[in-house]
């Protein structure tokens, strides 16, 4: 008996089908044989594998059904029959085993006694000048793993679907009669479905064993680059549907909602993605297939699945084509405002319609897109195509509708726009044309210009043959991009003639077409036969020699490009260009927060030497948007070139966090390290982490920090922590306090000297009435999921509204690094603040402090006025994590409070408790600000910067 047969389903795939089988008659493992079953080819792929198996008599057969069975469950089956191994696996004719398969998958399966294997399978793009790699759900497979039951790991059930990267004991898939579906697409899903709940063990392995290879630009589309074809959505629910009943049969309630949320997540959306450029009937007919099955999905799955996913899922449902086109724009392009939105009770939902439903409540409330706090400028706005003709010379008509949503877009706003035509390949040219009508039309903006393309559109040929289209609309100064959506419109006609610089022998015409987006976009084409055959030509040479030594000589001019331009060279630039020019007397480099602010002590520096009308050189270094950034300074962009020059010739660098560690600071140059903040929780190398580290790991860490000249204290608390942890010597620490606290010193002897406080401009600019207290919340970084580092707030905003808008304004700054979104409802009663750069002037004006672990609060108690600590994980984040030099429950100058009954609780008396913890303030202040005494700016000016002359 063979160890294990590898069945080979193929159809119509004479060419590929030999690499396919020499993937198995190459493993590693010998005792394998080839069941290669055609499905009634019609291109000679029989005829191939009759050939194979006369070449290898002992290891290949060949089998043939006899007539096409349409989709690949008989092959395999037929496979199952014939197959003689102790093990079955199976294979598709235009993918590969991993030379190792078997042999992997055997000793798994012999070792653990499993009734079938698994391991991972690798996605390997085709033809794409780049092979782009995909692994197969890879977090399933990052360890060998034994399961005695598919309901110990579902994730496995809904994920991994496929039944290639498996190998079977013959004796189970006998015993339990597992066989494919026929004639069935998507036949993977039902049988690995029944193979999950069959089996009685289930080991997964970490090794690679399959190769899917993906070819977009075959001739005949494979079943999943067929989806918009109606049959494959309806065997695809199908399949669905009997995997549901094998569920409910088993009450297996659990993985069917997972597999709830993978339908929604996965499933649903690679067929909604073709709607848009679908016609009325075929919508229709999806609607009316979709609804019976959508009404059995879990009401949960709506929860889990991401908000556009539910929400095209629960407009599918309805039939509601006007509201669900536009959402499969957000779904093909993420963070696109599709539609003007409605505001509803102090909540924002998607459209107005079905709100009288419940779950349309829950599931089109899409308040924490947070689109009602955003200015235009920073929204990605729906431009609907509504005309698209061709007009005399080679014009074309555009016009278009832009999403207006919640009237971000004012009545009265004044309004330009134009268009951009940019080649794809962003280095080489691009064209503008005038938009001659632009207003505003209630919840949209209306456009329509007409563009003469033939005449001033030069294309340079051959190389920038795809063509992408921008409006860039203007409302009062700002101005926010947009793309031109496509669905619904006629892009039918002649391509419109143009006269490429290079050549017009290969194309001479730009075509309009859809973009994988669904936008607007232009192919550079060729008209004639004769061009079209000369095309061919060109392109037949560049694969051909001359070609391959034009693309390797482009892809070293490009890579000498990425190389003068990556960090190696910068780095290389600073130390051997620019460190052996001249230091520039009087030339101060500022940094805050990473180049993210103008704010913190080094802003307190700046602002003091401009009082005191020191003549020297200033910049300021910046990332994002550089407006806030003082205009009496020179503005570098971080990592920039000009950047690290200036840097290079500083005669001081002012920070409070780190410039970038590998660059060497020059003797010459005077590092004065600001910091910002004391600590609470433990730093540098005390941390944990840092003291696993190698030697030389720590030893490149220390070299940063040995950078610093002076190091500003403001307790000897920072001696033993900050100092310590950062190993400084003693003659590093300047102990004067930090000068951005100077400002809340002075404010609270001004108060105690008068008598009275005094709220200043920024009240006023935030729209905050006289009678209303001010109240300051400022949390610690939280990390986040995924890449938007979204900061959850731990209380209910309109909770808060609602018992203390009568008394109270919010303010709420999250940490530099997180951000909030607040519902409308809030408006006025709760605000966020956080893209103020400094949160100084926040602090003189709060009545108190709202806070967890953040070194704000070591600031705030300048001031003299309540605190609450709002330390909802207290556990989690101060035991679990990298641990705290002390135990605030025991030295907070304030109480701490972990629920939100208890801070609503504590905001209540907040007047009384700023009493009561006066005396805890005082002790707070002398144990970690006894520096502190609001001349710290002046004292650095006075140490370092007295002798330069006043301008």
């Amino acid at each position: 008996m063979t160890e294990i047969s590898v069945v080979v389903i193929v159809y119509n795939d004479a060419e590929r089908l030999p690499t396919a089988v020499r993937s198995v008659l190459d493993q590693s493992f010998r005792d394998v044989e080839v069941v290669i079953v055609d499905d009634c080819s019609t291109d000679g792929s029989f005829a191939v594998a009759q050939q194979l198996a006369a070449a290898h008599p002992e290891r290949v057969r060949a089998y043939r059904l006899p007539e096409n069975s349409g989709a690949g469950g008989e092959p395999r089956n037929r496979g199952i029959q014939e197959a003689v191994g102790r093990y079955v696996m199976f294979l598709d004719s235009d993918d590969a085993l991993e030379r190792n398969a078997c042999r992997n998958l055997i000793e798994a399966a012999e070792e653990t006694r499993a009734d079938m294997v698994s391991g991972l399978c690798v996605r390997l793009h085709k033809g794409a000048r780049n092979e782009k790699r995909n692994e197969w759900y890879a977090w399933l497979y990052s360890a060998t793993r034994t399961l005695e039951s598919i309901e110990e790991l579902p994730d496995l059930f809904v994920w991994d679907t496929l039944s290639t990267n498996k190998c079977y004991r013959r004796d189970f898939l006998l015993d339990n009669d597992l066989r494919f579906p026929k004639g069935m697409y998507y036949e993977d899903l039902q049988f690995i479905a029944e193979a999950y709940l069959a089996a009685k063990r289930i080991t997964l392995i970490p090794n690679q064993v399959y190769f899917w290879h993906v070819y977009q630009d075959a001739a005949v589309k494979s079943v999943t680059n067929r989806r918009h074809e109606m049959t494959n959505y309806e065997h695809r629910l199908e399949v669905h549907r009997r995997i549901d009943a094998l569920l409910a049969e088993r009450g297996l309630d659990d993985i069917r909602r997972a597999k709830d949320v993978k339908f929604l997540k996965h499933d649903l959306v690679l067929h909604l993605r073709d709607l848009p450029f679908r016609d009325e009937d075929y919508r229709r007919e999806f609607a009316e297939r979709s609804a019976s099955y959508l009404a059995t999905l879990a009401p949960e799955a709506y929860e889990k699945a991401q908000p556009i996913q539910a929400i095209c899922a629960y407009l599918l449902r309805r039939g509601d084509w006007a509201n669900l086109i536009p959402a499969v724009d957000t779904l093909l392009n993420p963070n696109k405002v599709s539609v003007p939105l409605v505001e509803r009770g102090g909540r924002v939902y998607w459209c107005a319609d079905h709100l009288d439903d419940p779950m349309a409540c829950q599931v089109l409330d899409v308040t924490d897109f947070g689109h009602h706090a955003q200015p235009v400028a920073k929204m990605f706005l729906r431009n609907q195509l509504t005309e698209f003709a061709e007009t005399v010379g080679g014009s074309v008509r555009l016009a278009g509708q832009i999403t207006n949503p919640l009237d971000a877009v004012p009545e009265e706003a004044r309004l330009r726009a134009e268009l951009q035509f940019t080649a794809r390949r962003r280095s080489l040219q691009a064209f503008t044309f005038p938009v001659a009508t632009v207003r505003r039309a209630g919840r949209t903006v209306e456009w329509q210009t007409e563009a003469d393309i033939s005449a001033r559109l030069r294309p340079l040929g051959i190389i920038d043959t795809i063509w992408d289209v921008r409006l860039v609309l203007d409302v009062d100064g700002a101005r926010t991009t947009t793309r031109l959506s496509v669905a619904d419109t006629d892009l039918s006609g002649r391509p419109l003639p143009v006269r490429p610089r290079l050549t017009r022998i290969v194309a001479d015409h730009l075509r309009p077409h859809v973009s994988a987006k669904g936008h607007l976009a232009f192919e550079l084409v060729a008209e004639s036969p004769e061009r079209e055959r000369a095309r061919e030509l060109i392109t037949r040479g560049v694969r051909g020699k001359p070609g391959a030594l034009a693309k390797s000589g482009y892809r070293r001019a490009m890579a000498i490009r990425k190389t003068l331009t990556s960090g190696d060279t910068k780095l290389r630039a600073y130390h051997e260009v620019f460190s052996r020019l001249p230091v520039k007397k009087r030339t101060v480099v500022f940094e805050s927060h990473l180049g993210r602010q103008y704010s913190d002590s080094p802003r307190a520096i700046y602002e003091e030497m401009r009082r005191q009308g020191l003549d020297f050189e200033a910049y300021w270094s910046y990332t994002g948007d550089p407006g806030p950034f003082p205009k009496d300074a020179t503005l570098v962009r971080r990592w920039s070139l000009p950047y690290l020059k200036a840097l290079a010739q500083a005669e001081f660098w002012v920070d409070n966090q780190s410039y970038p560690l590998k660059l060497t600071k020059r003797p010459e140059t005077t590092y004065i390290q600001t910091w910002h903040g004391s600590a609470l929780k433990k730093m540098g190398f005390d941390q944990p982490s840092q003291k696993a580290l190698t030697r030389q790991q720590q030893a490149e860490g220390q070299r940063s920090l040995d950078r610093f000249d002076r190091f500003l204290i403001r307790s000897e608390h920072d001696v033993r922590t900050l100092a310590k942890a950062f190993r400084l010597p003693e003659r590093t620490l300047l102990r004067v306090g930090y000068p951005r606290n100077d400002a809340l010193v002075q404010a609270r002897q001004r108060e105690a000297e008068r008598g009275v406080r005094e709220r200043g401009p920024l009240a006023a600019e935030l729209g905050i009435a006289p009678d209303k207290k001010v109240l300051l919340y400022a949390p610690t970084f939280r990390k986040a999921g995924g890449r938007s580092h979204r900061f959850e707030l731990p209380f209910d905003v309109e909770r808060f509204t609602e018992r203390f808008g009568d008394r109270f304004v919010l303010l709420v700054r999250s940490h530099y690094l997180n951000h909030v979104t607040l519902p409308p409802t809030v408006s006025g009663t709760v605000v966020d603040v956080s893209t103020q750069h400094d949160v100084t002037p926040l602090m003189e004006l709060a009545d108190a402090l709202v806070t967890d672990y953040s070194s704000v609060m070591f600031d705030y108690a300048l001031l003299d006025r309540p605190m609450v600590f709002f330390t909802y994980d207290y556990e989690s984040y101060v035991r679990e994590q990298r641990g705290t030099y002390f135990d605030l429950q025991e030295h907070a100058p304030g109480p701490l409070v972990h629920t939100e009954d208890e801070f609503f609780d504590a905001l209540s008396s907040v007047e009384e408790q700023g009493i009561d913890y006066a005396p805890a303030r005082k002790r707070f202040v002398a144990g970690f600000g006894e520096y502190e005494r609001g001349d710290a700016a002046r004292s650095i000016i006075d140490q370092f910067f007295s002798h330069w002359s006043r301008g």
